[in-house]
């Protein structure tokens, strides 16, 4: 039902999140690039700030099979993604680039909404204990979100609506309620759904043949400013990158040296700012090849160097969310620390890289693998660091056998390791990780730290 009415009862101005933290102008910084706070003009406050990363740290894409992008359908689920018409754009991107901006931006902006993320206060709390105060809801961010059926599902980042008590969306220029149908937080996605219908779905593309130097747009809500598009090229493919969620602006402490990787990114230098995630990354035909997700910055604003989670690998994990199942994701069964020089000096480990298996339970064990081993490569894909060891399982599907190659006190070794998914190896890590280090282990994988490194599931 279209809400153009919805007041929030307390719309006192919000202070920036995470105000206070400011990121070195020496120091470059990768940001998940959601939300800033409310803006002004709608009763809100603007703002730089980033709503932090507050994920388990071994975030990966792959494992899936491609999306069915030739009908717009998938192949297993009832509900019809994408739109039904498969139209070109006649304008060329070696073309008048004015006339492909202008087409592409005509064609996409009625398939790419704003999402206000509200969260809930009580009010006459005293050192954080409710006095018996009504609760009020307060704008805390905002995001970006692509529509993706026509009855209302909407396609965006997990951490957009992390934590939110109450969304809006705003689509084709009404504001509707919506619901959270599900999240998948190791690939930082989620659906969303709205009341509606005759919305205008995007039309699905392939991330499975980008080329650098591809003509791109961005679309989405950067500071809030909705409807806002940006133009660029694809700058590179298959990037791994690393989110720290060690700053002050992310509220999330998981042990010294923490992070969250990010596999398989569309990087792009067409603008991505705070507001933008969960927005569109689609080609000069107007189709979706990414969901926007992650800023490279010194400032914590476009710098030139932005990251789109690939449509074939979201569109899947949408699929599975609005069908009811729990996304799961390719994993060896154990945990790494990233070989360097100066460990191996230490240690003696005779290699200056790989993944040195820290634990190792389920499909790893079963096939021989063992503490100690250090892994160099999966199916002929070199592995530096346990970032590279994620990278490489991760590409892989749930079932998938793969060889395993790892040095055992100087010789090199192989395995044939068949791939299990998170579900199943969860639980053991955690019982492992529990006893050896005192805390919990989430199902898509975390971090923690011990003798100076930083160890991570695979």
């Amino acid at each position: 039902m279209a809400d153009n009415n919805f007041d929030p009862r307390n719309s006192a101005p919000v202070p920036p999140q995470g105000s206070g933290f400011a990121p070195q102008p020496t120091q470059r910084t990768t940001y998940v690039a959601p939300a800033p706070a409310p803006k002004s003009g709608r009763g809100r406050t603007f703002a730089t700030a980033f709503i932090g990363a507050g994920l388990a740290c071994a975030l990966a894409f792959g494992g899936f099979a491609a999306y069915n992008t030739a009908t717009g359908k998938s192949s297993t689920g009832s509900v019809v993604l994408g739109s039904s018409s498969n139209g070109d754009i006649t304008a060329s991107a070696s073309g008048e680039s004015s006339e492909l901006a202008e087409q592409v931006a005509n064609k996409v902006l009625p398939s790419v909404v704003a999402i206000d993320v509200y969260q809930g206060s009580s009010s006459g709390s005293m050192l954080g204990r409710s006095s018996g105060g009504s609760q009020t809801l307060q704008q805390t961010s905002l995001g970006s979100g692509v529509i993706i059926s026509s009855d209302g599902y909407i396609l965006t980042n997990y951490h957009v609506v992390q934590g939110a008590d109450a969304l809006k969306v705003t689509a084709d220029g009404q504001t509707y309620d919506a619901t959270v149908v599900g999240t998948d937080e190791t690939t930082d996605l989620a659906v969303v759904k709205i009341d509606a219908s005759n919305l205008t779905a995007i039309e699905i593309g392939s991330s499975a043949n980008l080329k650098q130097g591809q003509w791109v747009m961005t679309v989405g809500s950067p500071f809030g400013l909705e409807q806002s598009v940006a133009t660029g090229i694809v700058s590179a493919t298959s990037r791994t990158i690393s989110v720290s969620n060690s700053d002050s602006s992310s509220g999330y402490s998981a042990g010294s040296g923490s992070s969250t990787i990010y596999t398989n990114m569309i990087q792009t230098d067409a603008a991505i700012n705070p507001g933008n995630s969960g927005g569109a990354l689609v080609d000069e035909n107007g189709k979706l090849i990414g969901i926007n997700a992650v800023i490279e910055s010194y400032s914590g604003n476009y710098s030139g160097v932005g990251f789109a989670i690939p449509v074939d690998y979201a569109m899947n994990i949408a699929q599975q969310i609005i069908d009811g199942k729990t996304p799961t994701h390719a994993q060896l069964g154990i945990t790494t620390i990233s070989v360097t020089s100066d460990l191996n000096q230490r240690y003696n480990l005779g290699s200056d890289s790989g993944a040195y298996v820290n634990s190792v339970s389920g499909a790893a064990q079963s096939a021989g693998l063992q503490e100690g081993d250090i892994i160099t490569k999966v199916d002929g894909t070199q592995v530096t660091s346990s970032t590279d060891l994620i990278a490489a399982v991760r590409s892989h599907n749930v079932g998938d056998t793969v060889t395993v190659t790892y040095l055992r006190n100087g010789q090199e070794q192989t395995a044939q390791v068949t791939l299990q998914s998170d579900e199943d190896t969860s639980k053991s890590l955690s019982e492992e990780l529990g006893t050896q280090y005192g805390w919990g282990w989430g199902n898509s994988g975390s971090s923690y730290s011990g003798n100076g490194a930083s160890s991570n599931a695979a």
